[in-house]
């Protein structure tokens, strides 16, 4: 069975924060300034900007520098990490079941 990868840690990591996932929930509805996540959230400037350092670290956003403002949006493809490594116990707890299903039908007869 594969371990966590560096990066599937950090992803779970990135999201075990509750404002972290605030946060990331709120960009896949579009990208936003810094400026804009701090008025939507009750947390400061400091600790929006440092959330999002680790969403980026994590692959799970991308940011673009317009004059002074930072806008971040989520990167579509910082997911597949997760997900390959939750399809991959997807299958393997499926195939558990079907054989205790298995096991139990042959039990009752």
């Amino acid at each position: 069975m594969p371990r966590a990868t560096g990066l599937e840690d950090k992803i779970f990591q990135a999201l075990a924060d509750p404002s972290r996932r605030a946060i990331f929930e709120s960009l896949t509805r579009g990208e936003a300034a810094v400026k804009d996540l701090t008025a939507q959230f009750n947390i400061s400037q400091p600790a929006v900007s440092q959330h999002l350092a680790t969403l980026k670290r994590a692959g799970l956003v991308t940011s673009r520098r317009e004059g002074r403002l930072v806008h971040y949006r989520v990167e579509p493809r910082g997911m597949e990490p997760l997900i390959d490594w939750i399809a991959h116990y997807r299958a393997f707890w499926t195939e558990r079941v079907d054989r205790l299903e298995q096991l139990l039908d042959k039990m009752d007869q």
